[in-house]
C-alpha cells in the first residue's frame, strides 16, 4: 500500500471508517492496518517512558479496556494475547478517529460500569475477578440478551469489542505469528490433505 502523498492522518481515517462496517480483516487490506500498529510503535518509542498515551479513552476507560482485551484473548503458553500484540492501542487509535466507534465503545464502556454498579455496587474495575468474569460471560453470548433484554446493549459492545480485540491481534505480528502463516511459497508437489482422526 502506497501511502506516499498520503497524509497518516488520512489513512487512518480511511481505516477506522472501513472498518465501521465490520471486521476490520474483512474490510481492508492488511498493510493498512499494519501501518496503525507501525503509528502505535512509534508513538510508543517517542513516549518518555515507552509507553503509549490513549488518544480517545480516560485512563480509567483505558484500564478497562485492556481488561476486556485480554478477557477476549488472553496469553498462553503458546502465543502473547491481545494486550501484548497492541490491540487496545490498536482499537483506541482507531475510536479517536471515528464517531460511530466513540459512541460504541465509549458508550459500552459506561453501561459496563452502570450495571456492575447495579449489581455489585462498584464499577467494572473495581469488581472482584469472579465478578467480572460473571459480567464478561454474560455479555459474552447473544442468546442472553434475548433471554435478559437489559443485557441487549452490553451484549451488542462485547460482540463490538471482540470483533475490534481479533482485528487489533491477528493484524500484529503476535497475531500473525499465532497463525503460523508463513505466505506464499511454492511446492514442488503436492502430499494432499492429512488422514481424517479417528
Amino acid at each position: 500500500m502506497s501511502i506516499q502523498g498520503i497524509s497518516r492522518r488520512d489513512v487512518l481515517k480511511t481505516l477506522a471508517m472501513s472498518a465501521a462496517g465490520g471486521s476490520v480483516l474483512q474490510v481492508i487490506p492488511l498493510e493498512a492496518a499494519e501501518l496503525a500498529h507501525q503509528m502505535v510503535k512509534k508513538q510508543k518509542a517517542a513516549a518518555p517512558a515507552g509507553r503509549y498515551s490513549p488518544k480517545y479513552f480516560t485512563p480509567k476507560q483505558y484500564e478497562t479496556l485492556i481488561s476486556l482485551c485480554d478477557t477476549i484473548i488472553p496469553k498462553d503458553e503458546k502465543s502473547g494475547g491481545a494486550v501484548e500484540a497492541g490491540a487496545p492501542e490498536f482499537i483506541d487509535l482507531l475510536t479517536s478517529e471515528n464517531e460511530e466507534f466513540q459512541g460504541r465503545l465509549g458508550g459500552g464502556l459506561m453501561w459496563l460500569d452502570t450495571y456492575c454498579i447495579d449489581h455489585y455496587g462498584k464499577t467494572y474495575m473495581e469488581c472482584a475477578p469472579e465478578q467480572r468474569k460473571e459480567v464478561a460471560d454474560l455479555i459474552a453470548y447473544r442468546k442472553n440478551a434475548k433471554a435478559t433484554p437489559e443485557l441487549h446493549q452490553g451484549v451488542a459492545f462485547f460482540a463490538f469489542l471482540r470483533n475490534m480485540t481479533c482485528d487489533g491481534f491477528y493484524t500484529s505480528k503476535i497475531g500473525i505469528e499465532d497463525l503460523q502463516y508463513i505466505g506464499n511459497v511454492t511446492r514442488s508437489e503436492w502430499p494432499g490433505c492429512p488422514p481424517l482422526p479417528e
